[in-house]
């Protein structure tokens, strides 16, 4: 386990629900990557790089809903600027996006 923080600490992450709207590959990132274009509603469009290659065709993620932590300051990556980290559950074999279990309105809060 990691360190403790306190539920102060938890609020200070926003992370939203937003709609992947467009995947290109990312060959010049070290890691095989995509870079996604996700739709946050009201709180604008962000893009992400995302080490997704291996569960993940690029089309089987468009229009995906996903949990992204969009109040991290932006990351330069190659020549791409990441402005949001999209998250997911890391096993042995990759990556696995969360997102809700039914649709929602991008850029609802996640608690």
């Amino acid at each position: 386990m990691n360190d403790i923080i306190t539920f102060e600490d938890f609020t200070k992450v926003d992370l939203r629900i937003g709609t992947i709207i467009e995947v290109n590959d990312f060959p010049e990132a070290r890691n095989p990557a995509y870079q996604l274009t996700i739709d946050f509603g009201d709180l604008g469009i962000k893009k992400s790089s995302a080490q997704i290659t291996t569960l993940y065709k690029k089309e089987d993620l468009l229009q995906r809903q996903i949990v992204a932590v969009i109040n991290f300051p932006k990351k330069q990556i190659a020549k791409f600027m990441s402005e949001c980290l999209v998250l997911g559950a890391v096993n042995g074999k990759g990556v696995i996006l969360l997102n809700p279990e039914n649709q929602v309105e991008n850029g609802t809060p996640v608690a």
